[in-house]
């Protein structure tokens, strides 16, 4: 186990004996059998049991909880779901308005629930930078991304600009040239978060069976080395690793994200950085950035990772010498005065992306399946939106959460989930797509690039792009 607590920083400053519990043992009947202890299986069953106390709900998994991508993430409580914008968007008045508040709310309603479970996860709301930091182009487009917002109907509370002065007032970085500031999005240790939400699951009633793989699964039966859960619905929670489920991998992909953390830092450097009440930033670049100053003074920071051919996990996250390089060359062209910092950390995980880069709530009654993913690195809100939500289609509620653009009900399955591309397609796509986003980046990040070459890097990298998310089959 002492290998299992160095999988990410945040496992590494657990004060938790991380000992795995019992396997399953022979046949059980249940009401509701979950796949994956991780935050969407241990948020469904939360919410289970918090409307039905009465229901039988058992969890299994391969692995201790937190041992996959709830343990290993960037820490950001987003009150959003990936590509919000784009599902959102079309919605009537006052739905949008209300679908808004409901995805804005996410963070505040993980709080409630630390509040009563008594979970300490070193929460903090402290909000979203979203940077224009190294060149000219980012400034443009994150101009263009707030007015698409304003479009949405959303103000200044909920998304504001920063000029480069206010934007120093929060985060410092030379030569910034501004900043999109959002309140709706919190800090944690994720590892935390888990391992605390597991226990309270457990208070609810809820046995968690580890160390239990699932070689089987069909219609009302889940089959393990050393037992089998019979239950009229199964929810298959397990997003990055859905390879392991067949047929399930065919529509999500597994993809990796890569951190790294430093030492802690000075309260004389933080004094330089900013960040003071916990805020989370990113520079808003095709590289997807992300980072948060640690709740013990640390800049864990992370980048865009990488997909295997096949669509093959990615079990070995010692960091090779060029993936730390790039994360440490990304994080000095914000900072200069951390170029030379000792990094302490190093790490990653396996997340799922779906076609389109659209989340899925999906409640499938003829079959007794129901499952949420498709978070595409931002699920450590969304799976407490998922949660709630294959809560109340299980139990037949009619809710908010149930009536959103994301739900999937059986009649509309079939266009929904389409399965990827054949290999090579795969590959070679997200490959091609992948190198065109660091070349834009290395051709805007440097000042003597001309003109022509600065606008073909460009235009290059959004059609790239845009071929990520035009199409559902």
């Amino acid at each position: 186990m002492s290998a299992w607590r160095h999988i990410s920083l945040w496992m590494n400053l657990l004060d938790d004996d991380l000992i795995p519990r019992p396997s399953l043992q022979g046949d059980l009947e249940v009401d509701v059998a979950i796949v994956g202890a991780g935050y969407t299986g241990l948020w469904t069953a939360y919410y289970l049991k918090t409307h039905a106390p009465e229901l039988k709900v058992a969890i299994v998994g391969a692995k201790p909880a937190g041992f996959g991508a709830s343990g290993r993430n960037g820490g950001w409580l987003m009150g959003a779901v990936l590509g919000e914008d784009r599902l959102v968007g079309h919605l009537p008045e006052p739905r949008r308005r209300e679908t808004w508040n409901l995805l804005h709310g996410i963070p505040d309603e993980v709080a409630r629930v630390l509040e009563r479970e008594g979970i300490d996860c070193d929460y903090r709301k402290g909000g979203t930078l979203y940077c224009a930091a190294r060149y000219p182009e980012q400034e443009r487009r994150l101009r263009e991304y707030l007015s698409s917002l304003r479009s949405e109907g959303l103000g200044e509370d909920d998304f504001r600009w920063l000029s480069a002065s206010e934007l120093g007032d929060q985060l410092r970085i030379p030569g910034a040239l501004g900043a999109i500031y959002t309140p709706h999005c919190a800090t944690i240790n994720p590892a935390k978060l888990v391992r605390g939400l597991a226990r309270a699951v457990e208070r609810l009633g809820v046995p968690i069976y580890e160390k239990s793989r699932v070689s089987h699964w069909e219609q009302g039966l889940v089959r393990t080395d050393k037992g089998s859960l019979k239950a009229p619905w199964i929810v298959p929670a397990v997003e990055g690793y859905a390879a392991a489920l067949p047929p399930l991998g065919n529509y999500q992909l597994p993809v990796q994200s890569l951190m790294v953390a430093t030492e802690p830092l000075a309260e004389s450097v933080w004094a330089e950085i900013g960040l003071e009440r916990g805020q989370s930033f990113s520079e808003f670049s095709r590289q997807v950035t992300y980072g948060q100053r640690t709740l013990d003074n640390r800049l864990a920071f992370g980048a865009r990772g990488g997909y295997r051919f096949g669509g093959q996990l990615r079990t070995d996250f010692s960091l090779t010498d060029d993936e730390v390089g790039l994360r440490r060359y990304l994080f000095g062209e914000i900072f200069p005065q951390l170029k030379d910092v000792r990094i302490t950390h190093t790490w990653g995980g396996n997340l799922g992306m779906s076609r389109r880069f659209h989340p899925h709530m999906l409640v499938d009654r003829r079959n007794g399946i129901a499952l949420s993913g498709g978070y595409g690195g931002e699920g450590v809100g969304a799976t407490n939106l998922g949660g709630r939500t294959l809560a109340d289609l299980i139990l037949g509620r009619e809710t908010l959460e149930t009536r959103q653009p994301w739900v999937i009900h059986e009649r509309a399955m079939t266009d929904a989930l389409r399965a990827w591309e054949p290999e090579p397609c795969r590959w070679l796509g997200y490959n091609a797509i992948i190198r065109s986003f660091v070349h834009e980046d290395e051709v805007l990040a440097n000042p003597n690039s001309p003109a022509w070459r600065r606008r073909l890097a460009e235009k290059l990298a959004a059609t790239m792009e845009g071929l990520m998310t035009w199409r559902v089959g």
